[in-house]
């Protein structure tokens, strides 16, 4: 019988597998912290024989070329993929045997990059899986504007082609098993379920259910903004990344974190935001380590910054270090733990703002206060359904560049649930501003009584 085992990476919003029979097995898109993999392979008690990428990643550095090199596996790389390291290319319609009565077929899925290729698995001649990388996702598809802006509705295009391609060669029973759609921004919108077949998208897929000039007008419509390190990305895998070292930063304390933030480095506080608005050090922002930590602070942060770390406990430094690894931020320059108050030096104080509820800005702006500024961290996708009248937009991923543009007076800022209210009120801190956190659910705001508008708005 063959197995499919899931790694789930939902920092990133993706996922790799390790698929095989009872002795050997073939990875599909592996992380590049691969050490993981490797112990997934040891519990099945099987041989890692091949190490497959369904396209060059955009949004994560690969750790196939490393984890080949270690297991001794072929490296399948599509053919069309412009690498500068020896690997087994795969054309369309390649095959190799994993195990016994166990075939993996190269299938040409172009649409995510040109080069796309998607892998259906075969059990003694009938189809089981099939990992479809960025083409076929649950319910979506990979977006196809992150190779060239001249290529963008070509590859729609083709990626329409190749999702029927997929719905025609392949039957109904059959796995899809994707690399994005849960949460990374590779996807053209976010996957709604955990699981699907060919049979269920067949149904539900707008690729497969809408004619091609509607699908790729809808899907060009709804295109977000693309985070700003999916430019490094591409550069890496295509060059073959290094391995990854993981092994701890040296331990900072309080005189060499003013330093740090004295030269522009950049001091990362990991803590719940809960916990940093009610004291933390001032200048430094802060990245939740149990929110989307490496997606948002490799957006936001001057590519090639120097970072430190500063967290409760050293197990949280390397998660977040092997998190941020993934994304091409490969060692932090120094680390702290423990009491906020062992970070500053002796005589300074922490710094602190308020966090509030849609509810405290309903009765402060009932009140007439004039000084109340209202900040918008979402996205521009996410406000044309609908913002609170009078609010000024400045994106999450904008903010840092654009502090300067916040109207003068005390600055409450909300996403949609907390967590990106929490980077921006940090940003702010850090820059002078007084600022409150709202820490709700947008749906909060129409129950508080805000007004809300929709269409285009302030900033």
């Amino acid at each position: 019988m063959f197995f499919v085992d899931t790694l789930e990476f939902e920092g990133l919003g993706n996922r790799s597998y390790l698929a095989g029979g009872p002795s050997a097995a073939v990875v599909i898109d592996p992380p590049r912290d691969i050490d993981q993999v490797i112990a997934a392979a040891a519990r099945r008690r099987v041989r890692i024989a091949y190490v497959a990428e369904t396209h060059v990643h955009n949004d994560y550095v690969t750790g196939g070329l490393e984890l080949a090199r270690v297991t001794g596996a072929q490296y399948l790389v599509p053919a069309g993929a412009h690498v500068a390291f020896a690997r087994t290319p795969v054309a369309d319609g390649d095959t190799v045997t994993v195990d016994d009565g166990l075939v993996l077929r190269a299938i040409a899925t172009p649409g995510h990059t040109p080069h796309h290729t998607s892998y259906a698995l075969a059990e003694e001649g009938r189809g089981v899986a099939a990992f479809t990388g960025g083409s076929l996702l649950i319910g979506t598809v990979g977006r196809p504007d992150l190779v060239e802006p001249r290529l963008t509705e070509r590859l729609a295009r083709a990626q329409h082609a190749s999702a029927h391609r997929l719905a025609d060669e392949l039957d109904d029973e059959v796995q899809v098993l994707p690399t994005h759609g849960f949460g990374s921004f590779c996807s053209s919108s976010q996957a709604e379920g955990d699981a699907t077949t060919i049979g269920k998208e067949r149904k539900t897929n707008d690729a497969l259910t809408l004619d091609v000039d509607t699908f790729v007008a809808q899907m060009l419509d709804g295109l977000d903004d693309v985070p700003a390190y999916y430019a490094h990305m591409g550069p890496a895998n295509a060059a073959g990344p290094a391995p990854v070292d993981l092994t701890p930063p040296g331990r900072a304390d309080a005189d060499e974190i003013a330093l740090r933030l004295a030269a522009g480095e950049w001091v990362v506080d990991l803590r719940s935001r809960m916990a940093f608005a009610g004291g933390h050090v001032a200048g430094s922002f802060n990245f939740e380590g149990e929110g989307k930590l490496a997606t948002y602070l490799a957006w936001l942060i001057p590519w090639g910054k120097p970072v430190t770390l500063l967290a409760d406990t050293p197990e949280q430094i390397a998660d977040a270090q092997r998190e941020l690894a993934r994304v091409g931020i490969d060692r932090p320059d120094a680390a702290a733990t423990g009491d906020p108050a062992g970070w500053i030096r002796e005589g300074e104080q922490l710094a602190s703002f308020p966090r509030a509820r849609f509810a405290d800005l309903a009765d402060v702006r009932e009140r007439g206060d004039d000084d109340v500024v209202v900040l918008d961290v979402r996205r521009g996708s996410e406000r044309a359904g609908g913002f609170i009248h009078g609010s000024v937009h400045i994106p999450i991923h904008e903010l840092h560049g654009r502090t300067g543009e916040v109207p003068e007076g005390t600055v409450w800022v909300h996403c949609a649930g907390g967590m990106r209210a929490a980077i921006a009120a940090s940003l702010l801190d850090a820059a002078g501003r007084d600022v409150v956190a709202v820490d709700d659910g947008f749906d909060a705001a129409t129950e508080a009584g805000l007004t809300l508008t929709r269409g285009e708005g302030t900033g």
